[in-house]
Order: structure tokens, then C-alpha cells, then sequence
């Protein structure tokens, strides 16, 4: 299913606190410039129109959320939904996630890393341009502190496992770690609109978990 249109924010809406771009994010990263305090971070990489990010900041006020969107009238939604609900601890950037982790993200500094119904690129030849790539997966594992989770759920069988492969082959990360679905108790009660579309039209939604184990040494000294 492709993205439907999305309504224009409010104008009245001050976006500043919740829209970042690549080039505003803290160089070298401190989480503390990024929400006025150091608390745990979980990172979204693809945040769509926000329904994670705001429906997360508002259950886990202890907790600080990163939106990661490519796309920029996505990520402005998203941060959007974030100032309309007055949560400090949600930001929203307008950016390529593969460029944040690889240049500013630092080792063991993420609590959780969460990929929902990323991009499949049905085609054959377009496969190579997933984001749950053998290069990403190694950056969410060094980027993961220990015990922290990586969430991964798409709604294409095959993606779902030959990403669980991939994670398998490639980085030291415990899993998968089953994540049984839960009833939907109001009309949001859903991880993202995706998992939503695809649940009212009875569609699969394949879910996983994966851990950061405790016992490895920094990435820098891994062979």
C-alpha cells in the first residue's frame, strides 16, 4: 500500500522544539542538547506520520524518542503531533537514518532501535536499497547499549525473514525474540497507522525483538 495524502499542520503550531534537520543535530551528539536532558533514548528509523513517536513519548515520559524521516512533510507531521500534544520528550528529524548512525550516532548510546514496515523495494534489482541492510544492522548493533533492543515488524513474509537471517549472519544480537500481537483496545491502539491498515484489512503483520547482549566488548575492539 502506498502513503495516502496528509493534511497540512496547523501554521499556528510552533515546530521548533519538535523539527530537526540533519545539519541542527548536535555535533558531537549529547543527548542533552537534543531535549534538555540526559535520559534514555530510543531512536525511530522511518517515523511516517508519527504514531509511534507520539503515542510512545506520551506512555514512557522517562524516555526520550527520536523520529528519523526521510521524507520531510512526513517528519514536519510528525513533529506536528508532537507539539500539538505538548511532549517535550519527542524530536522529529528530517533526515536519511543510514547518514545519522553512520556519522553522529556514538557506540552503546541507544536504549532501543525501532524499524516498522520499512520500504520492502519489491523489485529484485531495488532489494539492495532496504534500510534492514547488512550495513545498518551492524550500526544499530554498535550504536545499542547493552541489554537494548532492536524492533523490527513489517507486514512482506519475505523480508521478515531474510532480514531475521541477515541479523542472524551478521552481528551478534540476540533473537528473534517473539512479540505476540495485542488486541486493539480504542482506534490508535496500533504501533503505527501501517500495522493499522494492515490489521483492519486482516493482513499478517510479522513482528520481532532482538537484544544487545551483555557480555560483548565495545564495537571498536571486536574483530
Amino acid at each position: 500500500m502506498g502513503r495516502r495524502a496528509l493534511r497540512k499542520p496547523d501554521p499556528s503550531l510552533d515546530l521548533s522544539k519538535h523539527l530537526l534537520t540533519f545539519e541542527q543535530l548536535p555535533r558531537p551528539w549529547k543527548v542533552e542538547t537534543l531535549f534538555g536532558r540526559i535520559a534514555p533514548l530510543e531512536v525511530e528509523v522511518g517515523s511516517g506520520k508519527g504514531l509511534f513517536l507520539r503515542t510512545a513519548a506520551k506512555s514512557q515520559p522517562e524516555i526520550d524518542f527520536l523520529g528519523i524521516e526521510i521524507g520531510f512533510k512526513y517528519a514536519r507531521f510528525a513533529a506536528a503531533g508532537l507539539a500539538k500534544a505538548n511532549l517535550a520528550n519527542g524530536r522529529a528529524v528530517a533526515a536519511d537514518a543510514l547518514r545519522v548512525f553512520a556519522e553522529l550516532i556514538p557506540d552503546a548510546s541507544l536504549a532501543a532501535v525501532h524499524v516498522y514496515f520499512p520500504d520492502p523495494w519489491w523489485k529484485k534489482r531495488h532489494k539492495k536499497r532496504r534500510v534492514m541492510n547488512e550495513t545498518f544492522m551492524q550500526q544499530i548493533e554498535r550504536t545499542l547499549l547493552p541489554g537494548g533492543l532492536l524492533h523490527f515488524w513489517t507486514d512482506v513474509e519475505e523480508y521478515f525473514q531474510t532480514t531475521l537471517e541477515m541479523l542472524a549472519a551478521h552481528t551478534h544480537l540476540e533473537g528473534p525474540i517473539d512479540v505476540p500481537e495485542t488486541p486493539a483496545e480504542h482506534d490508535l491502539a496500533y504501533r503505527t497507522h501501517f500495522e493499522r491498515r494492515m490489521r483492519l484489512a486482516n493482513e499478517p503483520v510479522y513482528r520481532s525483538q532482538f537484544r544487545q547482549r551483555q557480555d560483548l566488548p565495545p564495537a571498536a575492539e571486536r574483530a
